[in-house]
């Protein structure tokens, strides 16, 4: 009890740390919040009302429009379509951000390339808000394409079936049954895609945008205002917040709506066949998402990484201005702070799972696992700036109370802050999956091991371990990665001289040296396509 007590208040204390700035509020504070309603909040909120507003209407449109061509017709290509998709997923968006910015640039390869032909050309500039919404639209819509290519496959072909026996055409086919059965899956996809999108913050800070995790990183780090940050970052948690909730009730929507079941291979022959001009346009719809959201981003950052080394044909051998040794160094720092997050998410899912499936616990522990559960799933919504202060800010108070101890030290010059910060964000995608690997352990194999006496250690160690071990493998790669292309929290809580590959590869390119933090981006995009890979391979078992 006051283990699941203690790790209650852990995961909940960044939350709690901002809510607590404003219970003491005085004249600083309002003078501080009064500066910033008259200065730069109507910016933060124009800017992220503008990036929600787009962003919402591109992943829907590119989602559905996918999800609804892969999922309801037939066509040469659409296997590989299928899983290619998803591709887009393992690209951050700072990553393509640094990619298209050396592309599109004046001085980059296109415009270059057109000059000769054209004089005159010039590109519209990628580092604006248009370009954010493009580079979120183009890596975040697989939220909606997997939704809803979901919500299609179990219930659309069959439908759309029914519809064409009636006479329907097409495309009121698609308009009138297809789009309505997959709108709450569009809608959770879109809510997930603007979490990510309030969340950012390498794109944001590298096209010189003033959303509000920008602003906090700012008033923190540059302007030493802790009183600035915690509001920025409240009104931040705010919007998260009702995402959320949003998020949550379409997917309510989604499980009343679907009749799960086992798709047959007889539903695939009756999906509509594409031929000729309809192929075409099919390959276009599907195609040009992945190019530009992953194949044309990692093509340039290969370019980059290339153009880094120079080539010797008299000695035959390169050079390269890329330090291989720093390059490990920050490797090292990664895999190193993922690794132990995601070991220590993972017993954390075990303890919270495990005492969840104990029905012998008293009510009142019951309904407190439920709670602390519920705090554990809500840190994958709430961005890295926001964690990052509101761990700051409680360590800053204590520092103020207890001025001899050495708090602020522990987390900010050791790894402690940052592995901290990494557990509350991400302890949601571990256990979601341990949950999901409990749910296929029927509950009487517990009850027969009880009944000859088998303690509740000897359960979990020689029973649940051996079936839970693919998902303890699971929840390791997805917490893992996540914390690999972590960049907002790493940014405020690392340790002094401890930078990672998101941090290097932010800073380099902020620097200018796009070719230098090509190594250490696709580094992230490799690891990121890790997931990628798991969710193909559970999609084909379905």
């Amino acid at each position: 009890m006051p283990l699941i007590a203690l790790i209650a208040l852990l995961i909940a204390l960044p939350i709690l740390g901002i809510a607590a700035a404003w219970l003491n509020i005085d004249a600083h504070a309002v003078e501080v919040l009064t500066q910033q309603w008259h200065t730069v909040l109507p910016s933060y909120l124009a800017t992220s009302i503008w990036l929600a507003v787009a962003v919402t209407i591109g992943v829907v449109v590119v989602g559905a429009a996918t999800a609804v061509t892969v999922s309801l017709f037939e066509f040469r290509g659409r296997r590989f379509f299928k899983w290619a998709l998803l591709l887009p997923m393992a690209m951050p968006a700072y990553v393509s951000a640094y990619a298209y910015t050396d592309f599109l640039q004046y001085s980059g390869i296109l415009q270059t390339s057109f000059r000769h032909v054209i004089p005159a050309l010039r590109l519209p500039e990628i580092r604006s808000l248009s370009g954010a919404i493009f580079l979120f639209v183009f890596t975040l819509y697989p939220y909606t394409y997997l939704l809803a290519r979901s919500a299609l496959s179990e219930r659309g072909v069959h439908l759309m079936e029914a519809a064409r026996l009636l006479g329907t055409p097409l495309a009121e086919r698609i308009r009138r049954v297809a789009l309505p059965l997959a709108r709450p899956a569009l809608m959770a996809g879109a809510a997930l895609a603007l979490m990510e999108t309030l969340a950012d913050y390498g794109v944001s800070a590298y096209f010189g945008l003033t959303t509000f995790t920008t602003g906090i990183y700012k008033a923190w780090m540059v302007m030493d205002d802790r009183i600035a940050a915690a509001q920025l970052a409240s009104v931040l948690l705010v919007m998260v917040a009702l995402l959320l909730w949003v998020e949550r009730k379409a997917q309510q929507k989604i499980r009343f709506s679907s009749a799960r079941g086992n798709r047959s291979d007889a539903s695939e022959t009756r999906l509509q066949p594409l031929r000729g001009g309809q192929r075409l346009c099919a390959w276009l719809v599907c195609g040009l998402p992945i190019v530009l959201g992953f194949v044309l981003p990692v093509l340039i950052l290969l370019q980059l990484m290339w153009g880094e080394m120079g080539h010797q044909p008299s000695a035959d051998e390169y050079t390269t201005s890329i330090d291989f040794s720093r390059y490990l160094g920050w490797a090292w720092n990664s895999f190193r702070f993922a690794a132990i997050a995601a070991v220590l998410a993972v017993l954390l899912a075990l303890a919270l799972s495990f005492a969840q499936r104990a029905r012998d616990l008293p009510r009142f522990n019951t309904a407190l696992l439920r709670i602390v559960t519920r705090i554990a799933s809500m840190g994958y919504a709430v961005p890295g700036s926001v964690i990052a202060v509101g761990i700051l800010l409680p360590a800053s108070w204590l520092q103020v109370v207890f001025p001899d101890s050495s708090v602020g030290v522990w987390f900010t010059a050791t790894s402690l802050g940052i592995v901290y910060a990494y557990l509350v964000r991400f302890s949601a995608v571990a256990v979601q999956t341990i949950d999901a690997g409990y749910a296929r352990i029927p509950y009487s194999y517990d009850e027969a091991a009880r009944t000859l006496g088998t303690s509740r250690w000897h359960i979990a160690q020689q029973l649940h371990a051996p079936l839970l071990w693919r998902s303890m493998a699971t929840a390791f790669l997805m917490v893992f990665v996540d914390v690999v292309k972590e960049l907002p929290a790493t940014l405020l809580l690392r340790p002094f001289n401890t930078d990672t590959l998101a941090v290097i590869a932010h800073n380099l390119a902020r620097d200018e040296r796009l070719g230098e933090a090509a190594l250490p981006a696709l580094t992230i995009v490799a690891v990121g396509l890790i997931p990628v890979l798991l969710v193909t391979r559970a999609l084909d078992r379905r």
